[in-house]
């Protein structure tokens, strides 16, 4: 199924890197050939004093009422500029919210999209709730666009790269990015491992068999570990082989009722080393 409703969270302050995030999340609509719609969220943030003098406690309920509000306008109004210039069909929609209803907000509304774009900040917690909110919870996958280099990220995704580890939500990233994969020049499957077993190799040529019937001519690659993690691995593969995206797999499981990211998940996510496409 081409992607042609796309969904676009702002979130946050109009920082220069959250600006350039937008510019180049409504370039990538534009290549796609899909509406894109902003859903811009201005968060209510309650700021509570530091200290609280029994003598003034009129004075310190109203403190406690006092909120701040993000840049969500500012946001917005960056993303109607690009979306303009560049000849998108777009629309906006602004949303007030308390801090707490923002990602399930997000993610209910990401249900009826093909696909939401998430600029995301290195090493952030609130990216990486809204991400999380996303990735289990709306049923769609996700593009991630890093922040810190979103104005060095192309826009065509004519090098691929498939992090595959032959699970399940690897299986439905590769199946949710086939028009992405479709109109790549380059797709390279890749398997970090340490052991190249027949398994393993079985695997990745079966991968590349069924992208040859979806019109995807792929290659295989099994990396090794070395000593490092897979995550930092295929980071490393990615920036190598100038990957303008990675689609992937997400997962968790469950510990104490708490969510616990798998280990290249939160790598990647924590710091996305170009574009990633994912799905659980």
């Amino acid at each position: 199924m081409p992607i042609k409703d796309v969904l676009l969270p702002l979130v946050g302050e109009p920082s220069k890197p959250a600006l350039a995030a937008i510019e180049t999340c409504v370039a990538a609509a534009a290549d796609l050939g899909a509406k894109i719609t902003a859903f811009a969220v201005e968060e209510d943030i309650f700021v509570r004093p530091k200290v609280v003098i029994s003598s003034d406690l009129d004075n310190a309920a109203e403190a406690q009422a006092v909120r701040s509000v993000t840049g969500a306008q500012d946001l917005l109004n960056a993303f109607r500029t690009a979306a303009s210039r560049l000849d998108v069909r777009a629309d906006g929609q602004l949303h007030k919210l308390e801090a707490a209803a923002v990602a399930p907000a997000v993610a209910e509304r990401a249900r009826y999209s093909d696909l939401t774009l998430v600029p995301v900040k290195a090493n952030d917690s609130r990216s990486e709730r809204l991400v999380e909110q996303l990735i289990f919870e709306s049923g769609r996958p996700l593009l991630l666009c890093p922040e810190a280099h979103a104005d060095k990220l192309r826009v065509e995704f004519e090098n691929v790269m498939i992090a595959w580890d032959r699970s399940a939500p690897a299986a439905r990233a590769v199946g949710d990015a086939l028009p992405i994969l479709q109109a790549a020049a380059s797709v390279r499957i890749v398997t970090v491992t340490d052991e190249q077993t027949d398994d393993v190799m079985t695997s990745g040529t079966g991968l590349v068999d069924h992208l040859r019937e979806h019109g995807v001519p792929a290659s295989f690659d099994a990396v090794r570990i070395d000593g490092s993690s897979i995550g930092k691995v295929l980071a490393s593969w990615a920036r190598g082989h100038a990957i303008d995206a990675i689609v992937m797999g997400a997962y968790h499981h469950s510990r104490l009722n708490e969510i616990v990211w798998g280990g290249v998940t939160k790598t990647v996510i924590g710091d996305p080393p170009c574009w990633v496409m994912m799905s659980h």
